[in-house]
């Protein structure tokens, strides 16, 4: 750990290390970006504990090299998007911010699919005004409501992509049937989907953007803390790199697929830093096959 930490030290851009992908052709990220859930309260509802302390958290991630941020309406909700925005506006060349709608927030930790055209149309409008943009880079439908019919979720983004409101459109939670249905409606760069090295659900849908070179950003990159306990193999391997489990889960993502996109998330500048050393990790590939052995026992 201290070995990774002084790492950053010495390169003062080292996500930079995690190479680079180009979403949708024309927007281009540094693979280690960072997700913007954690700098809300508890339940992703309301303040920071420490509000102060997400504005550094975010201005420290571009001092690191990130260049891709993603967060959501629903984070807070609009509060990740205002600290975003108050952090970092107005926002340096090559910054991209990917926001989300398609959810309602009636509470902390409760969250209900709302794919109703007038609430993406409104969730957009909001999400432009919070974060200080004229147009969202990326716009990713949270998730498709299944109460709605898909066309008119689809169809309403292409809508506000036809308007000059949104520049390029992905999916979160989403089937390799639901991407190619979505694709006959409008064009789809990315998609979120829930993927790590202890959670392999989403293969089918990473080989897939593997295929079309689409971007694949996973969330719960960490499985929530399931890398990090004191006796976990990931653990053991981890010691024997002088790294943290967390870097060794990241690192291994950055590995397993150039079109992957992590975007681990903290509400620390220490926690962050310690996520950015990972882009620095190397895992040969006699690592990446101990590492995907160990997963499918653990």
């Amino acid at each position: 750990m201290q070995n990774q930490k002084s790492a950053v030290q010495r390169n003062q851009a080292p996500a930079k290390e995690a190479g680079e992908f180009l979403i949708g052709n024309d927007l281009r990220v540094t693979r280690l970006g960072f997700g913007a859930m954690r700098i809300t309260g508890d339940g992703i509802w309301g303040e920071p504990a420490d509000r102060a302390e997400a504005i550094r958290v975010l201005r420290r991630a571009v001092e690191l090299g990130i260049n891709f941020i993603d967060t959501a309406d629903s984070y807070g909700p609009g509060v990740s998007e205002e600290i975003i925005a108050e952090a970092l506006h107005p926002y340096p060349a090559g910054l991209v911010i990917a926001t989300k709608g398609g959810f309602d927030r009636p509470g902390p930790n409760q969250w209900v699919e709302n794919g109703k055209p007038e609430h993406l149309r409104s969730a957009c409008e909001d999400s432009l005004r919070r974060l200080r943009l004229d147009r969202i880079d990326l716009y990713q439908l949270h998730r498709i409501d299944p109460k709605v019919p898909a066309e008119d979720q689809l169809g309403t983004l292409k809508d506000l992509q036809a308007q000059g409101k949104i520049k390029h459109i992905g999916l979160s939670e989403v089937s390799v049937r639901q991407i190619q249905y979505a694709r006959t409606i409008v064009p789809i760069v990315s998609v979120q989907n829930r993927y790590s090295v202890a959670d392999r659900g989403s293969e089918d849908v990473l080989e897939y953007c593997e295929k079309e070179k689409m971007g694949f950003i996973p969330w719960f990159p960490l499985a929530a803390g399931r890398v990090s306990g004191s006796d976990s193999p990931i653990s053991r391997i981890a010691t024997r790199l002088k790294a943290t489990p967390s870097q060794v889960a990241l690192a291994w993502l950055l590995t397993r697929s150039p079109v992957i996109l992590p975007i681990p998330g903290t509400s620390r500048v220490e926690h962050l830093e310690e996520n950015v050393a990972a882009a620095e990790l190397k895992i040969d590939a006699n690592k990446m096959q101990e590492l995907d052995g160990l997963a499918r026992a653990s």
